[in-house]
């Protein structure tokens, strides 16, 4: 398969997949579960249907059991390092849009190094890089230091920044980060289009073809997600369902992670549409069937969550969760390194987070359900070795 997902999203039959959830009987629902696998794209609409929704406890129970299989009682923790929140987009719903009063921060180099350091002795190993989009502010060089900067102290490097071309993200590659993420934010056109209306964030299928891009780069892992509450909850699940499916096939070498993020109270006071908004019981409906449909993906949990609804839903399916974090630049450096409480607001946050608990009581949460925290995501010596080889 060449053709990268944007040649392929168009002639999707997204709406007739909604159709077929909407449909969908308990005895279609039944007879996937006796088989216990998801095959294509239209069996997973089914297990989206309000028909699965009454079979959610054999659902959850089969996604436990899937993931178990695959991944084992290991859950990955990770931090975001927030460098900027520079600009130059206008997103409705983000706190970051450059038409909100919020004070503007772009990290020093030294100062990346120093948050590094006090993530590093709060046991973390993994860092997604995370940045607004301003080419003044973020240039490739930049990025490429503060990954350089990491590495003294983190061995796993990820990176959530403006999409690039190939020849920009090599260097990023080059400089040591293993991963890129880009959320599509929302499937559907109009909507895109209505919450970007400025910037260069407004080009739908630049932005859908950004991690195919990393890969030829040279990215060998990959992340993808929709912001859901922008747009009808079914409709973004199997759209993002299928672009997970199109890179496992695609980019065949790399490690597909799949995040699920919902709308958190943000700076400029975006109020989704009810009819939008994606429940708890919805939440779990939607992991669980797609889990069982892609058992092989990694499956990704922020502090966007309580910390009461991410102790339930992790067992399902959730193999990778961020701890302890703030999406304000540089704010790591006024946390109190006892308890990772900060000692102060944060009003140039992103978003507000949900689940404010320290690194250490997450990992002492995991170990209590019978699970083992895992703070960095590959051995060095085991990538030492396959060059050698």
């Amino acid at each position: 398969m060449n053709l990268r997902f944007s040649e392929v999203f168009s002639g999707l039959p997204i709406n007739a997949l909604e159709q077929v959830s909407s449909g969908a009987s308990t005895d279609m629902v039944d007879r996937i579960l006796d088989k216990g696998r998801i095959r294509n794209l239209e069996e997973f609409a089914i297990m989206l249907s309000p028909a699965a929704s009454g079979r959610l406890e054999d659902l959850s129970r089969l996604s436990q059991q899937v993931t178990r299989q695959h991944f084992g009682r290991v859950v990955r923790l990770f931090a975001p390092l927030y460098l900027s929140n520079e600009c130059v987009n206008i997103c409705k719903y983000c706190g970051f849009s450059r038409n909100n009063p919020i004070p503007r921060i772009t990290l020093p180099v030294e100062k990346v190094g120093n948050e590094t350091l006090l993530l590093a002795k709060q046991g973390f190993r993994s860092l997604l890089l995370v940045a607004g989009e301003h080419p003044r502010f973020v240039s490739e060089g930049y990025v490429q230091e503060c990954i350089r900067q990491c590495l003294k102290h983190m061995p796993s490097i990820l990176v959530e920044i403006a999409p690039m071309e190939i020849d920009g993200y090599r260097p990023i590659v080059e400089a040591g980060s293993e991963g890129v993420v880009v959320y599509q934010e929302t499937y559907d056109r109009d909507t895109y289009r209505e919450m970007h209306p400025h910037g260069p964030k407004k080009n739908f299928d630049w932005r859908l073809d950004s991690v195919e891009r990393g890969y030829e780069a040279g990215f060998r892992r990959l992340g993808i997600g929709a912001l859901f509450g922008l747009h009808d909850w079914r409709h973004e699940a199997l759209a993002l369902a299928a672009h997970a499916q199109h890179l496992s096939q695609r980019c065949c070498n790399a490690q597909l992670s799949i995040s699920f993020p919902r709308m958190r109270p943000a700076a400029g006071e975006f109020e989704p549409k009810i009819r939008h908004l994606l429940g708890d019981r919805d939440l779990v409906q939607l992991v669980s069937a797609l889990r069982i449909f892609l058992p092989h993906a990694a499956f990704v949990l922020s502090t966007r969550e309580s910390p009461q609804f991410r102790d339930g839903i992790f067992p399902l399916g959730i193999t990778n969760m961020s701890a302890g974090s703030s999406t304000e630049p540089g704010a790591y450096s006024y946390y109190e390194a006892s308890t990772w409480k900060p000692r102060r607001t944060q009003p140039g946050e992103q978003f507000h987070i949900a689940d404010e608990r320290s690194p250490a009581e997450i990992a002492q949460v995991l170990r209590r359900d019978g699970y083992e925290p895992v703070w960095k995501d590959f051995d060095a010596t085991l990538v030492t070795a396959e060059k050698t080889a």
